[in-house]
């Protein structure tokens, strides 16, 4: 056992601990106001640099448990360190100054804290004894190596008037950022009713999904940062931790651009699936279009698992497959493909820039820019292809209502028994047609503008402006501007005319096709040659030639 009247010391109150290393054996104090600043396992490697050996690992551990602020006593023997200095200390932070100048000075208390950043000072001072100089402070500052961040004002104040003080302060470390992901869209808006700007709430538009554009910015990342190292009061370096990186959440139809920028590939709906955030080019629903889903209005292809109802609407710019039917909704997209039936109900409408298919059609509204397959019966609707329609397959009949199509119409039968009015018009696009007309609509109501304009402008050309007021010169003025726009719609209009006139040029020569018989009340209209079928004719193929209706074998 080491023995001698300086007893050394470890810790202190500001570390939370007090190892003292006593003639009689090693006690441990732990302060309740810091115990959580250390570790059992701090405790144990000063005991092993002190090479003290039998102590209770139950008792130390119950002590720093406990944290009661008295010293227990937890081991007999120990060693001294060979740098411990008992002339220059008595314990690892009391600096003892001798008589100087007929003057006996306090000690001097230095205080490190456990992460070695700050350095507080306090005297130890009885009414005989004086307060330390700024020197002494200094001189036991270079015992304990004290190098960086000493505050000489501090230290100045403090001898001046004798309380406790920070003398020094190292510069913590700043650890790193970690990095962070910034989402550019909010999937907690799916399912959520569209609100308009009256906050009208719209039931039937429910964001069933949340879209996104080729090119999108999806999600953003902002790296992480590295650390910038402190330094502690004895002038050594702290190291700092560096932020965490975060890898892109790149998934299926996506791309990274400029190394933190999420960017959608295509078109289509927004998923996340773990730590990945993908494009899906296709939505499934799963039961019906109706009051559960709202509308459907999708970049990308559909596939529905039961029916769209009625008033519902269901728009893609991809396919639409549909494994029931659509009763009395309307469907807008690239290609329709209805395993059931199109009721239309008089009132749906189903649109198609390609072609559509069906099983059975009636009192539909049906328009494709392609080719129309329907395998049973077309009932009393109204239906436009801008090349082929095709009922053929099962029944094949068509019963009432128009049909038209760009290049021809075939079936097993057109009309009944019953000579129901049945209309049949090929050798005309109807797509194409209507687009005609509406443009030479706007051609009309735009040159019809431009002419009153030009009227109203060759009347104000006789009156000199100079008489008038201001306003009115204004006026005079706007409408001379406004002349240039209309007048550059009506060159336009009349350029979109010839092209579709020649378009409309170029069609095929129609046909109409059946295998078995078309029946009387069938009104044909090819290449706009009119003929009312009289009797039934069977197995027959109708078409034009030298501007006559020509009836020929099928």
């Amino acid at each position: 056992m080491a023995g001698g009247n300086i007893v050394p010391h470890v810790g202190g109150e500001q570390a939370g601990y007090l190892f003292e290393f006593k003639p009689e054996g090693v006690f441990l104090t732990v302060y309740p106001t810091l115990m959580s600043e250390f570790e059992l396992s701090d405790m144990r490697q000063i005991l092993k640099e002190y090479s003290v050996e039998d102590y209770s690992i139950e008792t130390l551990a119950k002590t720093v448990r406990e944290a009661s602020g008295n010293p227990v006593k937890i081991g007999y023997s120990y060693t001294l360190p060979p740098d411990w200095k008992p002339d220059e200390e008595t314990n690892n932070n009391e600096v003892v100054f001798n008589t100087n100048l007929n003057k006996n000075y306090g000690s001097v208390t230095i205080d490190v804290s456990r992460d070695r950043l700050e350095v507080k000072v306090r005297f130890n001072v009885t009414e005989e004894q004086a307060i330390p100089t700024v020197a002494m402070v200094n001189e036991a500052l270079q015992l304990k190596n004290i190098q960086y961040g000493i505050d000489l004002e501090a230290i100045e104040e403090g001898c001046d008037t004798g309380r406790p003080f920070v003398a020094a302060k190292g510069v913590a470390p700043v650890n790193g950022e970690d990095a962070k992901l910034i989402k550019k869209y909010d999937l907690s808006a799916k399912g959520r009713p569209v609100a308009n700007e009256y906050d009208q709430v719209d039931y039937k538009n429910l964001n069933l999904c949340i879209i996104a554009h080729k090119g999108q910015i999806l999600a953003e990342r902002i790296p992480h940062t590295k650390g910038v190292p402190g330094i502690n009061v004895y002038g050594d370096k702290v190291p700092a931790k560096n932020g965490k990186p975060r890898p892109m959440p790149k998934g299926k139809n996506t791309d990274v651009q400029d190394e933190n920028f999420l960017i959608a590939a295509m078109d289509g709906q927004i998923v996340e699936n773990g730590n990945k955030i993908s494009i899906d080019p296709r939505m499934e629903i799963r039961g019906d279009v109706g009051v559960a889903t709202g509308n459907i209005d999708f970049i990308g292809g559909v596939l529905i698992g039961g029916n769209v109802n009625q008033g519902f609407k269901v728009k893609a710019t991809g396919d639409v497959e549909i494994k029931g039917s659509i009763l009395g909704g309307d469907v807008t997209a690239r290609n329709i493909f209805v395993k059931g039936s199109i009721q239309g109900m008089n009132r749906g409408h189903v649109v198609a820039t390609e072609d559509v298919r069906a099983s059975f059609v009636e009192n539909a509204d049906i328009e494709s820019g392609g080719n129309i397959y329907i395998h049973d019966v077309a009932m009393h609707s109204t239906i436009r292809a801008g090349q082929l329609l095709a009922v053929e397959g099962g029944k094949g009949q068509i019963i009432g209502g128009a049909l038209a199509a760009g290049e021809e119409i075939s079936a097993n039968s057109i009309g009944n028994a019953a000579n129901v009015i049945t209309r049949i018009s090929v050798g005309v696009n109807p797509l194409l047609q209507k687009k005609y007309k509406a443009a030479l609509k706007e051609y009309m109501e735009s040159k019809k503008r431009l002419d009153q304009l030009n009227k109203t402008l060759n009347t104000l050309g006789k009156i000199d402006v100079s008489l008038l007021p201001k306003d009115k010169v204004d006026k005079i003025n706007a409408l001379v501007r406004s002349q240039f726009p209309l007048a550059g719609a009506v060159e336009r209009g009349e350029k979109q005319l010839k092209e579709l006139d020649a378009e409309l040029q170029k069609m095929k020569k129609g046909k109409v096709k059946v295998r078995d018989t078309m029946y009387p009340g069938t009104k044909l209209s090819i290449n706009s040659i009119l003929k009312n079928v009289q009797v039934e004719e069977k197995h027959c193929v109708q078409y034009v030639e030298e501007d006559f209706v020509r009836t020929g074998p099928y």
